[in-house]
């Protein structure tokens, strides 16, 4: 009865690993295999935004991979693929998107911010450097000889 306990325990916990899919694909040489390689580390999984294709255990990723294993054996060149990618994807699927009219805010956004705030704390170190404006900094002539006598008192 014990054995029969273990062994269901042991079935159940293997249950997950023999779920997990692992991808195998025959290559015909090894710079296909290294091209294979290179296009899922360029490539952005859609389900998992900061993880590339060849990490990720996601469904849509495993469908990726296989798209690209058939590109490949397709004989199609690299930019083909990226291309049918984005096509499909846009441009979120690229690791290092192309600079146009809609991604110059991603490209040129931080460093206009970065600007912008060297631009706002250039002006207020400024304001508090400036002194203050002629009516408040001048003191009546009455007010100058009451000034100076509290100073006189002060230091003795």
């Amino acid at each position: 009865m014990k054995r029969l306990l273990a062994v269901a325990l042991l079935g159940l916990a293997l249950c997950g690993v023999a779920r997990a899919a692992i991808d195998t694909y025959e290559f015909p040489n090894e710079g296909e295999r290294q091209r294979f390689r290179d296009l899922t580390t360029e490539l952005r999984c859609p389900k998992c935004q900061n993880q590339d294709i060849a990490d990720s255990n996601a469904p849509i990723a495993a469908d990726l991979r296989k798209q690209i294993y058939e590109q490949l054996q397709q004989g199609k060149s690299d930019a083909q693929i990226v291309d049918y990618m984005v096509a499909r994807y846009g441009d979120f699927v690229l690791y290092k998107p192309p600079v146009n009219e809609r991604t110059w805010l991603l490209w040129f956004g931080p460093a206009g911010a970065l600007l912008l705030g060297v631009i706002v704390v250039a002006v207020l170190v400024a304001r508090r450097r400036r002194p203050a404006s002629g009516a408040a900094a001048t003191l009546s002539a009455e007010e100058q000889a009451r000034l100076d006598q509290l100073l006189d008192n002060q230091d003795k």
